[in-house]
């Protein structure tokens, strides 16, 4: 999968390294390479030289901001690579609680990589309002607290199309599959099947998880707000 080309010492949470937010347009691009969302060109990393009151000279770096939204983005990253690692036990397999099928032991990796969905899904949508008033933002988001409502009627609301579209639109067609299937087993999960998060499901959203952060920061750059918005 993605993450054996990992560093040995490297977390999932890298998923996040090497991308920043581009002081130009403020879309999410690597140093490398031109930014995705303008054009501009690769970024140098050039020391500065400060000149001190006392007329020392230090050389610092140019710092630039990171790409995640929040300290968050990380922690669930992490969460979600010690729930794939951590050895399992007898205790683990649910069995007996109820009619149907078990979930998978690791359940929780498609519950948790869900809610970092949601988490996103809503950054996209705030830094698509960009320019409202922080109240207004507050309400749409209220009146719209589901993600299905989210991803259809509020993303047509903001963007004029659906995330589905722009996924498709994008490349990204099989992402979106993936997600709907991944939408549907975790509502059967909520609503009386647990069995529907089974090892399957659990293997496809850890084997998806970089190609869907890819097209998250797609679609970002695609409808990233305009300067000085």
């Amino acid at each position: 999968m993605w993450f054996d080309e990992l560093a040995p010492d490297a977390s999932w949470s890298s998923l996040w390294n090497g991308y920043i937010i581009c002081g130009r347009c403020g879309g999410i691009r690597r140093y490398e390479g031109p930014c995705p969302g303008c054009g501009g060109d690769p970024l140098k990393c050039e020391e500065l030289v400060v000149v001190l009151e006392d007329g020392t000279e230090e050389r610092v770096l140019l710092a630039q901001m990171g790409a995640e939204g929040r300290y968050e983005d990380y922690v669930y990253l992490r969460l979600i690579e010690r729930e794939w690692k951590r050895p399992l036990l007898a205790t683990d397999s649910i069995q007996g609680l109820g009619p149907g099928e078990p979930p998978s032991p690791r359940a929780a990796i498609v519950l948790l990589f869900w809610s970092y969905f949601e988490t996103r899904i809503e950054r996209l949508l705030r830094s698509g309002m960009t320019g409202s008033q922080p109240p207004l933002i507050d309400d749409a988001l209220d009146r719209y607290s589901s993600i299905g409502s989210r991803l259809d009627r509020l993303y047509r609301v903001v963007f004029g199309t659906t995330y589905g579209a722009d996924l498709t639109d994008l490349g990204y067609g099989t992402v979106w599959s993936h997600l709907c299937e991944l939408q549907q087993r975790r509502n059967s999960f909520m609503h009386g099947s647990p069995g529907a998060v089974d090892d399957h499901l659990v293997e496809r959203v850890v084997a998806e998880m970089k190609n869907e952060h890819e097209s998250w920061i797609a679609i970002f750059n695609r409808h990233r707000p305009k300067p000085g918005a």
